[in-house]
């Protein structure tokens, strides 16, 4: 047992290894703390120095490219029929029956339909028996006062002048009643003429509001619904508001190529007919009328269609991406880079739209910095930084 109780100081460490040992860890855990907040603030300084660099938007820029207006022009235009008529019914009754349907080809004076009119037949008969009757009073009156005549031309003083005078003037307004009846019977007749619904020019029947038993009402106004529609499509006429950069360069007899969506790939010649000459000031162009020859009605009237015209422009001009356009309440502009790649603002106007460019017809140069998709908020005098790639710039821990 004594034995044992002299070794154990032996195994304990001395005072001094403790005070080494101690000294070792704090210089550890020293080195630990500093190695970690270093890091931490080169951390920390990265982030900042990344968000600082974030705050400088990235732009996309692109040069404009001139453009002389030696490029095809291609507008979108309207096509209507030559001749156009609705037809409405100018007399009263049911229609009788009707003879030609929608896509039917009719010539002129081609029976349509027919409107049974009994009140106006009635109206008819009244008039003639009318008629008769005035005709009858003015016989009378006419032998009357030729009698009178007679008498005062054997016998002057038998009859008075103011006796044959007053004879003369009843038959005058007895042969007045009878024209009156006459015209009356005209014009009912002639509305009698108008239960024939009859094709007024060769064409196709583009419409029949009306059928078998329907009421038909007279429509002087034009304002109600017509009965059928006749459309003259063996020539259409073609409508197109060309800018008025390019309105002096059109004129009377120039040819044009049509196009339809219905029929890729197939052209169609048309002609320029006429022109407004005159500019509309709301849209900065002028009408113009082609008309394009229509003979197997393969175009359908009040349809699109593009024309492209094959004129040129002395006006210079540039084309920027339809995307760089910029549209606020202080009109149309584009941001442009000055030469400390700050962001300047500058007004254009459109002279020709092409989808995904646009010409402009001033307001930039050829030699401008155009920013492309212009991100929200840029103002005059932001830098910006000039994007070399479309890939987004890494965050510092991504590239970790």
């Amino acid at each position: 047992m004594s034995e044992h109780l002299t070794s154990l100081p032996e195994s304990t460490p001395s005072p001094r290894r403790l005070r080494l040992a101690a000294a070792i860890g704090a210089v550890v855990f020293g080195s630990i703390v500093v190695i970690g907040v270093a890091t931490r603030l080169t951390e920390a300084r990265s982030l900042r120095q990344w968000t600082d660099a974030q705050a400088i938007p990235t732009v996309v820029i692109s040069t404009p490219e001139p453009s002389n207006g030696k490029a095809p022009l291609e507008l979108p235009a309207q096509m209507d029929a030559f001749t156009n008529a609705p037809i409405y019914a100018r007399t009263s009754g049911y229609l009788k029956s009707w003879n030609k349907d929608i896509g039917a080809q009719v010539k002129a004076g081609d029976l349509l339909g027919v409107i049974d009119t009994p009140d106006l037949d009635q109206q008819l008969l009244q008039a003639q028996a009318d008629l008769a009757s005035a005709r009858a009073n003015a016989a009378l009156a006419a032998t009357t006062a030729k009698r009178w005549q007679e008498l005062r031309a054997t016998d002057s003083d038998s009859v008075s002048q103011q006796s044959v005078d007053q004879y003369n003037g009843d038959y005058a307004a007895k042969q007045a009643q009878v024209n009156s009846a006459q015209a009356n019977v005209d014009r009912l007749k002639a509305l009698k003429s108008y239960a024939r619904i009859l094709a007024p020019f060769d064409g196709r029947v583009t419409a029949r509001n009306t059928d078998v038993g329907a009421l038909i009402t007279a429509d002087s106004s034009g304002s109600g619904t017509p009965l059928f529609a006749i459309s003259d499509t063996s020539k259409l006429r073609v409508y197109v508001r060309v800018p008025q950069v390019y309105a002096p360069g059109i004129h009377s007899g120039d040819e044009a190529t049509l196009t339809v969506p219905e029929y890729p790939g197939k052209t169609f010649t048309a002609k320029v007919e006429a022109d407004a000459r005159a500019i509309a000031p709301t849209s900065g162009t002028t009408l113009v009328q082609l008309l394009v020859d229509n003979p197997d009605g393969r175009l359908l009237p009040s349809s699109y269609a593009s024309v492209r015209f094959n004129v040129t422009s002395d006006a210079q001009g540039v084309r920027v991406p339809a995307e760089a356009l910029i549209f606020d309440d202080k009109g149309l502009h584009v941001a442009t880079l000055d030469a400390n790649d700050h962001v300047q603002f500058k007004t254009v106007t459109i002279r020709r739209d092409f989808g995904k460019t646009v010409e402009l017809g001033s307001g930039l140069g050829p030699d401008d910095r155009v920013i492309d998709n212009p991100p929200d908020g840029l103002a005059v005098g932001d830098p910006v930084r000039i994007a070399k790639n479309t890939q987004p710039a890494a965050k510092p821990h991504e590239k970790a």
